[in-house]
């Protein structure tokens, strides 16, 4: 005769979920992973995790992107690896909006769905993007330049890396808003500074050694570029807000410089918010719930002004000792 107890046993085990029984695997592929921005964005990623573990779903997380931000072979073979390995589904931050619809579209035929964040893909393989809209990012910094220097003055604008759709859009974006503001003369715009600190320092030097002295402001798509455009102004004297600085991301450094007036603004995104957002999503489409297509994580101008509330406090110092583990 079965037992009462076992009977209560096997009806709680067929009330539990079907994706109960093994825990779901989830590739999170960033660009990379020195730069604080990516760090929130695993925080993001284990806090969803910590969550759905909580709700009874058994998630476990792979974290691993390239080694240098501009290596799109190592992350095309990232993605196959996982892919060949068979996870459940991959949050991707492409580093190439063309390079990684290939691999994304070979993991969609092995039934491995993939949410892009932080950069689009030129493609509508992918099941949803979480991301920044990073076109009224580059708006937001160019209007906010221009106030800052009353319309009038030389500017420059330093690109980061051909490919990286998140950037290209802030950069487009910032020159569609200029057309707004005819006072301002844009003396550089065709310049790059790759994916290291070391090039973009290099190129800032190089800008610096031939506009420096005649800038009245400057415009940084990303972190990297925005705390070595900011230190070059400072070694030809021209940091301080003798030239306006509004750059893109909240490192600490950028924070730092924020707060000493070098940097007058920073167009800050929420990658925590990406990173969970981007695993709750990637779960749900493996459950074939319905998702979003495009899931905006918002933008905040922050300034002198603002860096002390609460909500902004939040976005410059995220708190990745709670999730992520040195």
């Amino acid at each position: 005769m079965i037992s009462l107890r076992r009977l209560a046993v096997a009806a709680w085990m067929l009330a539990l979920p079907l994706w109960a029984a093994d825990p779901l695997t989830i590739a999170v592929i960033p660009k990379g992973t020195t730069h604080e921005f990516w760090k929130s964005i695993h925080a993001g990623a284990v806090k969803a995790q910590r969550e759905l573990e909580a709700a009874g779903t058994p998630v476990k997380l792979f974290w691993k992107g390239p080694l240098r931000e501009d290596d799109r072979d190592q992350q095309i073979q990232v993605v196959e690896n996982f892919t060949t390995r068979g996870v459940s589904g991959i949050v991707l931050a492409p580093l190439d909006a063309q390079a990684l619809i290939a691999p994304v579209r070979a993991a969609k035929k092995a039934g491995i769905p993939t949410v892009v964040i932080d950069s689009a893909l030129n493609s509508d393989v992918p099941a949803a993007s979480v991301m920044t809209d990073n076109f009224k990012g580059g708006q937001m910094a160019a209007d906010h330049l221009a106030g800052l220097l009353s319309g009038r003055g030389k500017i420059l604008m330093l690109r980061y890396q051909v490919g990286s759709a998140s950037t290209e859009a802030r950069e487009a974006g910032f020159l569609d808003a200029l057309k707004k503001h005819p006072g301002l003369e844009l003396v550089s715009a065709d310049q790059y500074a790759g994916a290291t600190r070391e090039t973009a320092y290099q190129a800032a030097q190089n800008l610096m050694n031939r506009y420096g002295k005649d800038l009245s402001g400057v415009f940084c798509p990303c972190e990297p570029i925005t705390i070595t455009l900011t230190k070059a102004l400072r070694e030809i004297g021209q940091g301080g807000g003798r030239v306006k600085v509004v750059g893109f991301d909240a490192g600490t450094q950028s924070v730092a410089d924020l707060k000493s007036g070098d940097v007058q603004a920073l167009v800050v995104q929420n990658p925590m918010r990406m990173g969970y957002l981007g695993v709750k999503t990637v779960v749900a489409r493996i459950r074939n719930q319905p998702v979003e297509a495009k899931v905006d994580t918002g933008i905040t101008l922050v300034t002198a002004t603002n860096q002390t509330d609460p909500e902004v406090q939040e976005l410059l110092h995220p708190p990745l000792a709670k999730y992520l583990v040195e």
